[in-house]
């Protein structure tokens, strides 16, 4: 890699440590190229891009932005995991460590909160963005719902006793 090209690698990841909602560090040691690949496609198809650089240059580009804290954690052959959501990524790195030993996570950063490993897995246990609208779409329709229950529920009974007047004079003829 020429100067030029690391100029450009430090420029893209103070981009994305100043932009991204969360950021996800794990060591990959022990990784085989079809698991890496394999973990990108994961990372890809829930919308998480998985980066693996040098520590100086990561370090470099840490400098000056809101998660320079998370410095110390770039130690060793380390990936990281970025997103806009701040669930996608924890969520996608917790479950791929599951499945596969050789890839530990480290911690992470949420703006310029630190996260610990622990931090990092109780993130990915909250659920979604795409989850939350959901619910809240649920309870916003919800009362709704039972307002057109309640406005039914006379209508309903007037039938029902019309109903039983009718069938009571058929069965006393």
């Amino acid at each position: 890699m020429d100067r030029a090209q690391k100029r450009e690698l430090v420029a893209t990841l103070r981009e994305v440590f100043e932009n991204t909602g969360v950021v996800v560090v794990a060591h990959y040691a022990g990784l085989s190229v079809a698991d890496m690949n394999g973990l990108r496609g994961e990372m890809r198809s829930a919308g998480v891009s998985l980066k693996v650089a040098k520590n100086r240059l990561v370090r470099i580009a840490l400098e000056g932005t809101p998660p320079a804290a998370a410095a110390g954690l770039f130690i060793g052959p380390t990936a990281i995991a970025y997103s806009d959501d701040p669930v996608a990524a924890p969520k996608v790195a917790v479950d791929y460590a599951r499945k596969n030993a050789n890839f530990v996570v480290l911690g992470g950063a949420m703006g310029a909160t630190v996260l610990d490993p622990d931090g990092v897995k109780s993130l990915a246990s909250l659920p979604s963005l795409d989850e939350l609208r959901a619910r809240i779409a649920g309870m916003i329709t919800q009362p709704a719902a039972r307002i057109a229950r309640v406005l039914n529920a006379p209508g309903a009974q007037l039938a029902r006793v019309v109903n039983a007047y009718a069938t009571k004079g058929e069965n006393a003829a």
